[in-house]
């Protein structure tokens, strides 16, 4: 089972080494491409000002992420949430950046980018013609992302699961072909797996008495070693 969190992140600005902070951090978990229903996400208190060119694209202010708690109370469970899994990040660099000053800051272990997969990257090879970014990878691959008016990390997060099954051109083995570990042989309904029903009366024969009569008749011309005889005794036994 292939564990993978897609991650993005919402920041003050673009320089990690400086004085920009994360602002937002979500995650949306996925095993074998398919999205699992489990997420993290956390609005974080930068504690400093937000520029306004950084409002501008999240639209998150001061006075929002005031109240909000600092990166240190919410370290613990974004690394417990990740675990392991391969983080799957868009333009990877940027962000994993972030993190790790972040972790830096609060003593904890960074994050490797060995275990990072950049879908940006990714995309660059597969359309070495661009455009790249999320808006326009979405509208190649016909994905809805009407309701993104303004970046959000939990909602960019779901949008880069979706480009991401398509850059590896998995969508009809993650969407089409979804099936429980539990669930046996059966018809596919709506992506998921039912049993077929036995029908309530057999359907009748489609050959007739004269019909079956006639093939016997054709099959004694054939000599005694035909090998229709063969069948014929098995059916009668």
């Amino acid at each position: 089972m292939q564990r993978e969190i897609v991650l993005d992140t919402e920041t003050t600005g673009l320089d990690a080494r400086k004085s920009d902070r994360l602002v937002e951090i979500a995650g949306v978990e996925i095993l074998n491409r398919i999205p699992t229903g489990r997420e993290f996400h956390v609005y974080i208190n930068p504690e400093r000002d937000m520029p306004a060119e950084a409002f501008a694209i999240h639209g998150l202010s001061s006075e929002f992420l005031r109240d909000k708690p600092v990166f240190a109370k919410v370290a613990d469970e974004m690394l417990e949430f990740l675990g392991d899994a391969t983080l799957v990040i868009h333009n990877a660099t940027f962000d994993i950046g972030f993190i790790n000053a972040e972790l830096e800051k609060v003593g904890k272990p960074t994050i490797g980018m060995e275990r990072v997969v950049d879908t940006l990257a990714l995309a660059r090879r597969k359309h070495p013609a661009g455009p790249n970014n999320l808006d326009a990878l979405c509208k190649r691959y016909g994905i809805d992302n009407s309701k993104r008016i303004k970046h959000g990390a939990l909602m960019d997060s779901f949008l880069l699961a979706e480009v991401y099954v398509e850059l590896l051109g998995e969508r009809q083995a993650t969407l089409g072909l979804a099936r429980s570990d539990q669930a046996g042989g059966g018809e596919r309904s709506g992506g998921r797996i039912q049993k077929a029903k036995p029908r309530p009366e057999p359907l009748p024969p489609r050959l007739t008495p004269q019909d079956e009569a006639a093939h016997a008749a054709f099959v004694e011309t054939l000599g005694p070693n035909a090998i229709w005889k063969k069948y014929q005794l098995a059916s009668q036994s």
